[in-house]
């Protein structure tokens, strides 16, 4: 394999796309306030992110695995997303996609918009609905940073020629 030049790793919700996935996937449940309160306030670094998306994700139980066809139909990709993916490879990079969001939604949204790579939670599903709970460890601030160390050794890129680019604390 040849070494990137450079690295990009993004965030997803409110940086590679406008939404914030987990509100959308609220909605379907009737409960974006209580959702939405949780993720302001962890955004603001008020609260410990992976209790923050457990007792949200709690919010989730019950929605059924259907609703992610709604879900990915009303997601907005940031203006420009495109043209940032197609610049950074045109000049030799590689984008990533870290999100304390979910793989559900992002690996049918990813692609489209350029991401090379990515990881992000799993929800834990039950009979075709969600259960309430995550499946596996939380992707939070830890492992983004550790995702961007691993895919740059595993693409020959130094540190100095990555950049993370993200809205939370």
């Amino acid at each position: 394999m040849t070494a990137a030049r450079f690295l990009v790793v993004l965030d997803a919700d409110s940086t590679l796309i406008r939404n914030e996935v987990i509100e959308l996937i609220a909605d379907e449940a009737g409960r974006r306030d209580e959702v939405q309160a949780a993720t302001e306030a962890a955004m603001r670094g008020e609260i410990d992110f992976a209790t923050s998306l457990r007792s949200r994700v709690a919010e989730l139980e019950g929605v059924p695995v259907s609703a992610f066809e709604r879900v990915l139909a009303r997601i907005e990709p940031t203006p420009g997303v495109r043209e940032l993916t197609a610049a950074v490879h045109e000049r030799g990079g590689v984008v990533g996609v870290v999100s304390g969001g979910f793989h559900e939604i992002l690996d049918g949204v990813a692609p489209g918009l350029g991401v090379d790579r990515w990881r992000a939670n799993r929800l834990d599903v039950v009979g075709g609905a969600l259960s309430g709970r995550v499946d596996g460890e939380i992707v939070g601030a830890a492992a983004k940073a550790t995702s961007l160390c691993e895919w740059a050794d595993e693409l020959g890129v130094p540190r100095h020629a990555t950049i993370a680019i993200g809205d939370g604390a």
